[in-house]
């Protein structure tokens, strides 16, 4: 067998390996283009709702983002704030406290955000409609719960709002919030556009009350609760909606270290639930046409975006040069170019016009940094999934209207 023969199997096997994903955002990306937010009717009542904040050690946020929350265009009788308090300052409890808000204290030898949703609920009583699940860090726009209250008369069951960044000031913040409305593009507007359940994030999302207990009360994930709800919900053929006009603000990473735990610990989640469930839901896909569950196992083994885009560029450039000089083969240039102007235009699809500024210019210089970063995250991803990985947060205050 010739240099050549061996160079050119290489390449075909890159390009296959590094094809598919691009295709999978690809189409997902523009079908997004062709999202309309639904039109729901006017709500027949006002449903209780209960707003979940778990935080651990958040005592430089919680008191502010409690206050916050409060702050609802939704009637103040019908819905309730409660912060599950993990092992926080006696001085930020008291704080709390004076609040108008329900504080639950909980304490585990090694705390999960699902243990402290159940003891919290084990605590509440079944009056509420609707859970509102935000991070300690996460701050809801002025209309948030009666836009989830309005879309709760269609027949869902759960439903994802919109999370964006409230902080963009750093070079990495404004990665992290590239990316964050890149993925609300791919796997929630064009996944939505083409029938297909939006994927959950872990905050900024609501359920149906007593559907939501009973499945966080069988819920054992140290990392990912969110992924392990996912799945469930669509292998038994739940619909799970998008509000892109339900806003969540959420923070930014601002530092290399928190980025870097923050996705070694959700590429871990991904990659034990695709090894859990990918055989079950091909069964699914099969014997029971469950596309959107399948569809769910495959996101979890897709690239992070911005990898993908690296290795794409990178060894697209690389074999068109060495294509060039030393093994001329038109199909596999012709191929390499496809695949880098598809892999572009999923990303073009995605970004927000209001990211074409500036400040994004400025960090795309630092991407370079992300992709060494999200590879390093990648090789160090073994039994992330098995302890609880916290995010510490800082900033609070936000341009939210």
């Amino acid at each position: 067998m010739d240099s050549n023969t061996i160079l050119n199997g290489i390449q075909i096997a890159l390009l296959i390996i590094l094809g598919l994903p691009t295709l999978y955002i690809l189409l997902f990306g523009f079908a997004g283009l062709f999202y309309r937010q639904r039109k729901y009717p006017v709500p027949t009542r006002n449903r209780k709702i209960a707003v979940l904040i778990p935080g651990y050690k958040e005592d430089n946020v919680i008191v502010d983002v409690a206050r916050e929350a409060l702050n609802q265009s939704y009637p103040a009788s019908d819905f309730e704030v409660i912060v599950i308090a993990d092992s926080f300052r006696a001085e930020t409890l008291d704080s709390l406290k004076a609040l108008p808000i329900r504080v639950i204290e909980v304490s585990f030898e090694k705390s999960t955000k699902a243990k402290a949703l159940n003891k919290a609920m084990e605590q509440m009583d079944d009056s509420y409609e609707i859970a509102v699940v935000l991070d300690a860090d996460n701050l809801m726009a002025y209309d948030f719960l009666d836009k989830v209250n309005c879309a709760f008369e269609a027949n869902f069951m759960a439903l994802q709002g919109h999370r964006t960044a409230k902080n963009l000031d750093t070079s990495l913040a404004v990665l992290d919030a590239v990316s964050e409305e890149i993925n609300n593009h791919i796997f929630r507007k064009g996944h939505r556009v083409l029938g297909l359940s939006s994927a959950i994030i872990g905050s900024g999302m609501a359920f149906r009350y007593p559907f939501f207990k009973e499945m966080m009360a069988s819920a054992k994930a140290i990392g990912g609760f969110d992924k392990e709800l996912e799945l469930k919900m669509l292998k038994d053929g739940h619909v799970i909606e998008y509000l892109h006009d339900a806003i969540v603000y959420d923070e930014k990473v601002q530092k290399a270290e928190v980025f870097s735990n923050q996705r070694r610990r959700w590429l871990s989640a991904q990659l034990h639930y695709f090894r859990l469930d990918f055989l079950q839901s091909l069964k699914y896909l099969l014997l029971k046409g469950n596309v959107d569950y399948f569809d769910k196992a495959i996101q979890f083994i897709q690239p992070p975006r911005i990898l993908l885009l690296g290795f794409v560029m990178i060894f697209g450039f690389l074999f068109l040069v060495v294509n060039f000089l030393y093994n001329p083969n038109n199909q596999l240039i012709i191929s390499w170019i496809n695949l880098m102007v598809a892999c572009v235009l999923a990303f073009l699809f995605s970004i927000p016009l209001s990211f074409y500024n500036a400040k994004t210019l400025k960090a795309v210089l630092s991407l370079p940094r992300g992709m060494i970063l999200m590879f390093g995250s990648l090789l160090k991803i073994r039994g992330a999934n098995k302890q609880f990985i916290h995010t510490q947060h800082g900033a609070v205050k936000t341009n939210k209207k």
